[in-house]
């Protein structure tokens, strides 16, 4: 379920406790957590309801001025229903603690060039684990279509890529661009793969 980073931070500070969506089908359940830009949300419950029925109150508590406006944003159509989805803020990203811990043994090492190797044998355009990573470190912040396009490679397929990495602890995601973390700059200096 995405989030917007407005609501994400709503959720995390306590004062969005709701979200509205139209599905065909339910999308999330609960007891469920995702990452978004604020933290680990977990998702309490999740319900149909008439949109007809959602109150003032529900839409300012899923960040809305009004239940008028939700309305008119979920617009929905014969093929959908309305869920009610309660959420909670669940903690920080894990990803974040990952990241800052630098102080890898030989073990750490050895598991990050198995786990970059495996995704470097899965992509259908070969190596480009390494070559990333090194790309980040050498052009911090700069947009992700600028990078891509050093590869030759599309935006939103390189960016899932650098997600992989960033799920590794390896990148960190700014408003604009990437770096390398320090758990990422501690593996380029130890790692003895090659591209």
């Amino acid at each position: 379920m995405l989030l917007p980073m407005k609501v994400a931070q709503g959720v995390r500070a306590g004062s969005i406790d709701l979200a509205f969506r139209n599905w065909r089908r339910q999308d999330v359940r609960p007891g469920q957590e995702f990452r978004t830009s604020a933290g680990v949300v977990r998702v309490v419950a999740v319900d149909v309801v008439d949109p007809s029925a959602i109150s003032d109150a529900d839409a300012v508590r899923a960040g809305w001025p009004d239940a008028v406006r939700l309305r008119r944003r979920l617009a929905p159509g014969d093929d959908v229903e309305t869920y009610r989805v309660s959420l909670e803020f669940a903690g920080e990203d894990p990803r974040i603690a990952l990241r800052e811990s630098a102080d890898l043994s030989e073990d750490d090492v050895a598991d990050l060039d198995r786990r970059l190797e495996r995704l470097d044998r899965a992509s259908s355009y070969g190596r480009w684990t390494l070559a990333t990573l090194r790309l980040i470190l050498e052009r911090p912040e700069v947009r992700a279509p600028d990078l891509a396009a050093s590869f030759g490679r599309e935006t939103a397929p390189f960016k899932i890529d650098v997600r992989k990495l960033k799920n590794l602890g390896l990148t960190i995601s700014h408003s604009v661009g990437y770096e390398i973390s320090p758990r990422g700059a501690a593996y380029l200096a130890r790692t003895t793969r090659t591209d």
